[in-house]
């Protein structure tokens, strides 16, 4: 089983998706400087200090949320479609496993009870930040990678 999925369509990155089973020592960065989202690993030990710091005011232009879903308990089957509303296929996560949607559009389906946290810019403007728009059949869902 891969650790890190990189989901593309095309040449387009739409998720990476993080594993529960992901380990290696030092700070590992997922996503790629030009995100509006950072998704990095950190493993140190025991006595490993970070430098006290405090985060400098910068302006950011953000065009599109990005989210980051950590999944805690559960199975959350996520859809992924195109933003012209075109279903690709879909992938499983479960507990520990991360994800960091990039582009596109998502749908999910809780395939077991969840309970998982999610990580988005800020602030939330209600249904404005969102178009909603019909899901694929279920006759036609694609799952790829592990957890069928």
């Amino acid at each position: 089983m891969e650790h890190v999925e990189h989901v593309r369509f095309g040449e387009q990155l739409y998720a990476i998706i993080v594993r529960a089973s992901f380990r290696e020592p030092g700070i590992h960065f997922f996503s790629t400087p030009e995100l509006s989202q950072q998704l990095a690993y950190m493993s140190h030990p025991k006595g490993k200090s970070i430098e006290p710091h405090r985060h400098n005011k910068v302006t950011r232009e953000v065009h599109y949320t990005q989210e980051v879903l950590l999944i805690q308990k559960g199975k959350l089957q996520v859809d992924f479609y195109t933003v012209d509303e075109k279903y690709l296929e879909s992938r499983v996560l479960s507990a520990g496993d991360t994800i960091l949607l990039c582009s596109g559009a998502h749908g999910f389906h809780v395939l077991e009870p969840i309970e998982m946290f999610e990580i988005k810019q800020g602030p939330y403007s209600g249904e404005n930040d969102k178009t909603r728009f019909a899901e694929v059949a279920s006759s036609e869902i694609r799952i790829k990678g592990p957890n069928l």
